[in-house]
């Protein structure tokens, strides 16, 4: 799908409705995590998947590493401020689909039993 660089729409999409990505900022909206921290808290997320997310994210300036000269060498995620600017975003499509996702099934069986 071809995407139209002067649409901030187009753009914005093009970034962030990679599969995990959404969960992935949704997951550092508390701060810093670890690679292997991420790949728990997304269950199903392969470590390749992962890596390219967070590479991808990092060239688009939404999430920063952090290396730590340790040994073993320490590395954190944590998002900059373009990515903490995607919080309000999550937060509307959580109140989303509370209302109308999840809220809908329940609805659609107590309409059904009551037949």
């Amino acid at each position: 799908m071809a995407v139209d660089e002067t649409c901030p729409v187009s753009r914005t999409a093009e970034i962030v409705c990679g599969k995990w990505t959404l969960l992935l900022v949704r997951e550092l909206a508390d701060g810093t995590s670890r690679f292997c921290e991420l790949e728990r808290a997304l269950a199903g997320i392969s470590p390749r998947t992962l890596s390219l997310r967070l590479r991808a994210l990092e060239e688009e300036s939404i999430v920063e590493r952090h290396t730590f000269p340790e040994v073993p060498p320490r590395v954190e995620y944590a998002l900059t401020e373009k990515g903490r600017a995607l919080l309000p975003i999550i937060r509307e499509m959580r109140r989303f689909g509370r209302n109308w996702m999840i809220a809908e099934p329940a609805k659609r069986r107590r309409a059904a039993s009551s037949l």
